[in-house]
């Protein structure tokens, strides 16, 4: 069994992008710049942010951070959208999710520029990625798509079964999967499917991706199979100083003897979400995607 390191992946890539950004300067160029918004003080957002604001300064890149109150109106919040949609100096942003419920996420998500949309869900880079065309693609199935080569997985004509149908990673990791260069023969399954044990037996490569801890179990994984866990639940811990330890959607000690490969959580698809966003960032500051 091969641990896949999301950690030090992510690092080079880091590496890799702030070279090229110390590039992109030499030859007179401006620096990438991302800006993120924050509305409100959800725990989890916060730390996310700030782990991109982190990111980004190992990146090279410029960013900006807007905070707003939770209390913020739809409308305020949209014009703020279009505020950056219209500012030449912005090359991504991202709109952190969740917002408060007021708010309708989907209008604000549609409201972004598509070639600014650096988290990728904007339905113009949902259907670019779609049939094959350059895009910034979502940033958590991206990133597994990176641990799969970087790790020289094999894929083509290997059956891949995603658990899950969210529109964040399940779908458009289902697409991804099945295009050309990676090859795979992609089953979706879900809460509604009924046979999942049965499908899961038959995969060479499972995306967990369900959001319920410890879903993915031993009895469900066939020897040499590559397990790629999406799974970050917070579950209660008293022996953790936080009170709380991140939990996977795989049985992790049981399943891990199994596998070929397998993800840890936390440290292996966390940081490649992160981690592509950048790259995305940098897509957007090179004008690679929308010329």
């Amino acid at each position: 069994m091969q641990l896949i390191d999301g950690k030090q992946t992510a690092a080079a890539i880091r590496k890799e992008i702030a070279e090229q950004v110390d590039q992109m300067v030499a030859r007179g160029e401006k620096r990438p710049h991302l800006v993120a918004i924050l509305v409100g003080h959800d725990g989890g957002s916060e730390t996310y942010v700030a782990n991109k604001v982190k990111a980004c300064e190992e990146c090279g890149f410029k960013s900006t951070l807007l905070r707003h109150e939770d209390n913020i109106t739809e409308a305020e919040l949209l014009a703020e959208v279009q505020r950056l949609n219209n500012d030449p100096d912005v090359d991504g942003f991202i709109v952190q999710l969740p917002l408060p419920k007021h708010i309708d996420e989907e209008k604000v998500t549609h409201a972004i520029d598509p070639t600014k949309d650096v988290d990728g869900f904007h339905p113009v880079n949902v259907g670019r990625m779609t049939i094959g065309a350059p895009a910034f693609i979502s940033a958590t199935p991206q990133g597994i798509v990176d641990l799969i080569q970087r790790y020289n997985i094999p894929t083509a004509g290997k059956h891949a079964v995603v658990i899950g149908r969210s529109n964040i990673v399940g779908r458009p990791m289902s697409v991804l999967l099945s295009q050309k260069g990676i090859d795979c023969t992609v089953t979706l399954v879900h809460s509604r499917t009924a046979n999942i044990k049965e499908i899961c037996q038959q995969a060479d490569i499972i995306v967990a991706a369900i959001g319920k801890p410890g879903f993915v179990t031993a009895d469900m994984v066939k020897e040499g199979a590559t397990v790629i866990d999406v799974g970050t639940t917070r579950v209660k811990d008293e022996t953790s100083p936080r009170g709380w330890r991140l939990k996977g959607d795989v049985d992790f000690a049981n399943v891990s003897p199994k596998c070929a490969f397998i993800t840890p959580v936390p440290g292996g698809v966390g940081p490649m979400t992160i981690v592509s966003l950048m790259k995305n960032t940098l897509l957007a500051g090179q004008k690679a995607i929308y010329k």
